[in-house]
């Protein structure tokens, strides 16, 4: 035994060793948090995971062919992973900064730098917003709104036309009428303004939802996973109101209770 961990050098065995296995724990542990359940991306991490532990195991054992094998393996394979992968590499680099907290402690830290203050959901805006949805529940109208937090949504608005508008019921159901030019896609909010509308959305990639939620539920579940928005669905099928965030969704059963969720948007503004 002692000898094969010697080929590996594990004798000397200090802080450092520690410090070493703690920290690649951790990344292991930020990156299961982040793919699960996307099998693409999980497909990349064990190919790159693989060809580390064989470089590892040849390089150990002094085979240096293998070794060199590996080694060219690696810088090409990774530039063309990155090639071909770039929507999911980037999709995961962002869920693991999301997931980990370090877009928004770093958001905050730059919003204090340069003097920004997050814009936060008024009252008055809250009741606008509820009853509009409230009242496209009952007639059966499709809708997706995002509320943008702290994570900027600037790549998703630029997918649809913006404008800024005071939240207003009548302004938040027309433009999700049906004949409107307007109701396909995604409406995003950032403070008391409607900011886009008409905006493209990433999809989840998770397997586990259940076959009744349909593409705009799929495509709440998948902005939340992408940032800290919160997200209101509204389904055209059965009229029935979700709650989004953080990859979670929940059915919203009355107007009490949409009014309370959406009241979380202003939280910080009256503690301040």
């Amino acid at each position: 035994m002692i000898q094969i961990l010697g080929i590996f050098g594990f004798l000397s065995f200090g802080w450092q060793d520690i410090l070493d296995i703690l920290m690649v724990a951790g990344l292991i542990y930020l990156l299961i948090r982040s793919i699960r359940g996307d099998s693409t991306v999980l497909n990349i991490v064990l190919v790159l995971v693989l060809l580390l532990v064989v470089q590892a195991v040849v390089s150990g054992l002094n085979m240096r062919m293998m070794t060199a094998l590996i080694n060219a393996l690696l810088d090409v394979g990774v530039l063309a992973l990155i090639i071909l992968f770039q929507p999911e590499i980037r999709h995961l680099l962002n869920r693991l900064a999301v997931s980990s907290g370090i877009a928004k402690r770093t958001g905050e830290l730059f919003n204090r730098l340069l003097g920004i203050k997050e814009e936060k959901m008024g009252a008055h805006s809250v009741v606008e917003l509820s009853e509009a949805v409230r009242a496209m529940a009952a007639e059966h109208t499709g809708a997706l709104i995002v509320l943008q937090k702290k994570t900027s949504l600037d790549e998703y608005m630029v997918t649809g036309d913006q404008f800024e508008a005071e939240i207003n019921r009548r302004l938040v159901m027309n433009i999700f009428f049906k004949n409107s030019p307007l109701h396909d896609g995604a409406m995003i909010i950032r403070g008391d303004k409607i900011v886009a509308a008409r905006c493209q959305l990433p999809m989840t990639e998770r397997t586990d939802i259940p076959a009744h939620y349909g593409m705009r539920h799929r495509a709440a579940i998948g902005i939340s996973e992408n940032s800290d928005a919160s997200v209101v669905v509204v389904s055209e099928e059965t009229g029935r109101i979700s709650y989004v965030r953080g990859g979670n969704i929940q059915t919203v059963e009355d107007l009490k209770e949409l009014r309370q969720l959406l009241g979380e948007a202003m939280a910080h503004k009256e503690e301040e």
